[in-house]
């Protein structure tokens, strides 16, 4: 029988730490065991090929151990494992929380491909600066895993990763900017040139990112993490706001906003700021990420709603 709440009475593995698949296979444990303890909630993969109990909880040591397993000697952690290790968080769920990628790892140039099935990999012009060390794991820097991470083709992608990185408050918005030059003829530098200035570390998922991005699209002004206060207490704290116009957006993620105690606490706070004279309009996935992309529309519903509100057109 499993312990309630703990796998310590099933693996004949240390349950406070990571492992392989072929480890679990070697101890004995069944794929049909590891599944179970997956769909139980007991186990999660924190990376592709790597299981941990999930009463483990996370941290960078955690994360740091989960790589050695699998990353080889001669490798460098990049992009959003990068950002992971080095303490970003929700790096690793870009919108859309379905499948583990593979794991970003790359050899300087002139070392040749890695081929396997675990990561993403092939050969990256790395400075000596570009890289630290985490737990003796090498990875590139915030910076330079920022530059990297805004490369890339999608600009939901680019804003989220750019965000998460920002959050970590590791080198400055100039540092950032003026750094861009050295990635002229780049693969995918255009979007790191229009995503990187407007990068903000408030924002605090990537739901919320890519939401921004859609209201700057937009031309719709707003503000992450508004703070509203209510009887001198702070009664709200929206993920983007104009206060000006009393108008707020905000993105509904499954992991936070799903449960009925969830979902009665968004309607009691929002029903009170409507009371108060703010106009609210909350979005999921769906609405951000699907294809029919509501939220463009309703973005701009709401923001003229609001300024019809304050007088600043007419009806």
């Amino acid at each position: 029988m499993i312990a309630s709440g703990s796998v310590a009475g099933e693996l004949p593995l240390p349950h406070d730490e990571p492992f392989t698949y072929q480890q679990a296979i070697a101890a004995g444990i069944s794929r049909y065991q590891l599944g179970r303890l997956m769909t139980e909630g007991l186990l999660r993969r924190p990376i592709k090929g790597v299981y941990l109990a999930t009463e483990t909880g996370d941290s960078r040591a955690l994360r740091a151990a989960c790589l050695r397993l699998v990353v080889p000697d001669d490798c460098v952690v990049v992009d959003r494992h990068a950002g992971w290790l080095l303490g970003a968080e929700m790096i690793l769920r870009p919108g859309e929380h379905l499948e583990l990628r593979p794991l970003s790892v790359y050899r300087p140039s002139g070392h040749g491909r890695l081929r396997n099935s675990l990561t993403n990999s092939g050969e990256r012009n790395l400075r000596p600066e570009d890289v630290t060390e985490v737990a003796g794991i090498p990875v590139t820097t915030p910076l330079r895993t920022a530059w990297d991470l805004g490369r890339v083709r999608w600009t939901d992608e680019a804003i989220s990763g750019i965000d998460a990185m920002l959050r970590l408050n590791a080198f400055s918005r100039g540092e950032f900017i003026q750094g861009i030059e050295r990635f002229r003829g780049m693969r995918w530098v255009t979007t790191l040139r229009a995503i990187a200035p407007l990068g903000d570390g408030r924002s605090e998922s990537p739901g919320e990112s890519v939401l921004r991005l859609r209201c700057i699209e937009a031309q719709v002004h707003v503000v992450p993490q508004v703070e509203v206060f209510r009887d001198g207490r702070l009664r709200a704290r929206l993920d983007l706001a104009d206060e000006q116009l009393l108008s707020g957006y905000e993105y509904d993620g499954d992991e936070w906003h799903s449960t009925p105690e969830q979902i009665a606490h968004d309607r009691e706070r929002r029903g009170e700021l409507a009371d108060d004279g703010w106009l609210i309009r909350a979005f999921d996935r769906e609405h951000v990420f699907g294809r029919q992309r509501e939220c463009d529309r309703i973005i701009r519903e709401v923001a003229r709603e609001a300024r019809r509100r304050r007088g600043r057109i007419s009806a």
